[in-house]
């Protein structure tokens, strides 16, 4: 066993390697790695793989056993010749294929949210998102740089589908919604978690509400259950009419603001509710102490690189959601990233 130098050191190593282990991951995602040997019938040596996908053999080599490493692809010898197949986790998650593949969002992160983090220092050093520095953007047009092309629109809404086929399900369950038929996802995108919803509770009628090239491309791009259960209105929900409804949907929406754009957005809901109905508000909530979970603090990071918002603690969201009217407030952790709040009016 090694000295507390040599550990702190080892640790030091894998910190501030971390950033090409993720490299590795969008790379092979990206020219079509798992994909490829998701479909192909059997085990493939380094030199098919590169022939099918048009890449480098030196550097498809490196890229499948650097893979192996970090146990995504399975490595085999067979007549002297190295032959990879994907493992569980990238037939689950990598595969584009797979329903609960997560490819989508890594293609995301890897195009986007990157770019951003290369400037973390500047986010912390003037506490304000880098979209000017990494897209030439300013950060008061947001959401035209997150949807600076309908490709980029298209790859963002897909990738939310991706993490609501694994968390969707988790999050709606952890409240029993059935008393509330009338659903209303605002900034439901593509309206994957509204999916998720009248998959879960029969009864109910999801109304996805957000802005107008979203709802469009949505309607473009994906399909929808004929039985009319979910339909798609157009609008910004800090100016316009909100649909009215039993139950409101806020997922992975109040951590892109401040507080003060969120007390005006949960006041205008709370107006908008019916009498006895509620607001469910989805997001990675941080400990009591704001200072975990890792992946969660990660995230609020994101917030600051990315949005104008971060993540928060359960008693933040009390202080912005009883003020607006809100009450009978529960919190329910789910053991998965996305955590449930749920307040009545």
């Amino acid at each position: 066993m090694g000295s507390p130098h040599d550990q702190a050191y080892r640790l030091l190593k894998e910190y501030s390697n971390g950033f090409m282990v993720s490299q590795v991951l969008f790379a092979a995602c990206e020219l079509g790695v798992f994909d490829l040997l998701a479909e192909a019938p059997g085990p493939l040596g380094s030199a098919a793989v590169a022939a099918h996908l048009g890449i480098s053999c030196r550097g498809t080599e490196q890229l499948l056993d650097a893979c192996v490493l970090l146990k995504l692809l399975h490595v085999e010898m067979r007549r002297g010749e190295a032959v990879y197949a994907n493992t569980e986790l990238a037939s689950a998650y990598l595969a584009g294929t797979s329903p609960t593949s997560q490819q989508h969002m890594l293609l995301y992160v890897a195009r986007t949210t990157y770019l951003c983090w290369a400037h973390l220092a500047e986010a912390v050093r003037e506490g304000k998102n880098q979209y000017l520095k990494a897209f030439g953007v300013p950060s008061e047009e947001l959401f035209s740089a997150i949807y600076r092309s309908e490709g980029e629109r298209l790859q963002f809404l897909r990738g939310l589908g991706d993490v609501w086929s694994v968390e969707g399900r988790g999050v709606l369950a952890a409240f029993d919604l059935s008393p509330f038929p009338l659903v209303c996802d605002l900034g439901g995108c593509s309206g994957a978690l509204a999916k998720e919803c009248t998959s879960l509770y029969a009864g109910c009628h999801v109304t996805v509400f957000d802005m107008p090239d979203v709802v469009q491309t949505a309607k473009r791009h994906f399909s929808f259950p004929e039985d009319g259960r979910i339909s798609f209105r157009e609008g910004d929900f800090f100016k316009d009419p909100l649909p009215e409804a039993d139950l409101y949907l806020l997922a992975r929406v109040l951590h892109d603001w401040t507080d003060d754009k969120c007390s005006r957005l949960l006041a205008r809901i709370h107006g908008a509710c019916r009498t006895g109905g509620g607001i469910l508000v989805i997001e990675s909530l941080l400990d009591a102490d704001g200072r975990g979970p890792l992946t969660t603090q990660l995230y609020s990071l994101n917030m600051l690189v990315q949005t104008e918002g971060r993540e928060r603690t359960p008693a933040q969201y009390l202080a912005l959601l009883a003020p607006a009217g809100f009450h009978d407030i529960q919190c329910r952790r789910t053991g998965g990233t996305y955590d449930a709040i749920l307040a009545r009016k």
